[in-house]
């Protein structure tokens, strides 16, 4: 951070293109034993069914009415489609996200059994801020919904809906029964905002290349590539998650994956483990919980949340 916000430095980056692209899942918060758009959605299967009694005799809405998790668990790309595009779609915006909002304000997680939105990574939460203090914009380029994500990403992470990149489905133009202009979600799909679909995401929707970008999967690699290819001073951190006993194993496949190293020998990617993220960060999060301590000697820093058992 001092090298890139002190104008007197070589590798000084000017305020306007301080950006800083962040996935989610897995990244930032819980990603297994599924991802939370998927649980959203079906869930919303359920509430669809109760309407329409028919959907009880039809595959793969069958499968997820049934309840059992090694059925679901065999659902196959098309089956997720399917009951992706009947859960998203045929709604306006507005009306999907207030869907969205009374879901995620009384789901819970099936392990923890706290709400999605506290199962949050409290040590990415810092950065994000401490990158904000620096004159960072924090963006989320994820493959969550762009109509998903920014329903609670301000409130949980500090990031607004226009820094929101996500996978998009299409949308019609038309007018409700009072003439009011509105959209309307389709079955069609615009971006999966996943794997060299990122860099395209960031090109369309933020305009610039980004100078850090954080990520836990192979699907960010090719994010963390295009922001290591840039000039001047760049940050690539894969967080990779080894602890395979109390917790949930995530993500095999970064496994000894790591980005390569420029012929200039810089860029290399920072690649902390969850011991080597307890060793570094102790100390600095030691000093920032003393700092934030109110005249009541009480720490004021990540008050609004705390971690969930075995976290």
């Amino acid at each position: 951070m001092r090298v890139t916000t002190d104008k007197a430095s070589p590798k000084f980056v000017a305020p306007e293109a301080r950006i800083a692209a962040f996935n989610q899942d897995g990244t930032t918060w819980v990603e297994q034993p599924m991802y939370t758009q998927v649980m959203f959605a079906l869930h919303q299967v359920g509430v669809m069914a109760q309407k329409d009694p028919k959907m009880k005799d039809v595959e793969p809405f069958k499968t997820v009415l049934s309840g059992d998790r090694a059925a679901m668990a065999k659902l196959t790309v098309p089956d997720l489609e399917k009951i992706l595009a009947i859960t998203h779609t045929g709604m306006t915006v507005e009306a999907f996200q207030t869907i969205v909002q009374d879901w995620i304000a009384k789901a819970k997680h099936q392990r923890f059994e706290r709400p999605y939105t506290e199962l949050v990574y409290q040590p990415m939460l810092e950065v994000m801020q401490y990158l904000r203090a620096s004159g960072y914009k924090t963006y989320f380029v994820t493959g969550g919904g762009q109509d998903f994500v920014p329903t609670y990403a301000e409130k949980v992470y500090g990031v607004p809906p226009e820094q929101v990149v996500g996978s998009a489905a299409d949308t019609k133009f038309g007018y409700d029964k009072n003439g009011k202009a509105t959209l309307t979600k389709v079955p069609k799909v615009l971006l999966i905002d996943d794997k060299v679909s990122k860099p395209v995401g960031i090109h369309l929707m933020i305009g610039r290349r980004a100078v850090a970008a954080f990520g836990n999967s192979a699907g960010d690699q090719q994010m963390l590539e295009y922001t290591q290819a840039g000039d001047g001073a760049r940050l690539m951190m894969l967080v990779h998650h080894d602890d395979g006993q109390a917790r949930v194993r995530l993500r095999a496949e970064v496994e000894g994956w790591h980005l390569p190293r420029r012929a200039d020998g810089r860029g290399q990617e920072a690649r902390l483990g969850r011991h080597q993220h307890a060793e570094r960060l102790e100390a600095h999060l030691r000093v920032r919980m003393t700092n934030a301590k109110g005249a009541d000697g009480q720490c004021r820093l990540g008050s609004r949340r705390s971690r969930p058992p075995g976290s």
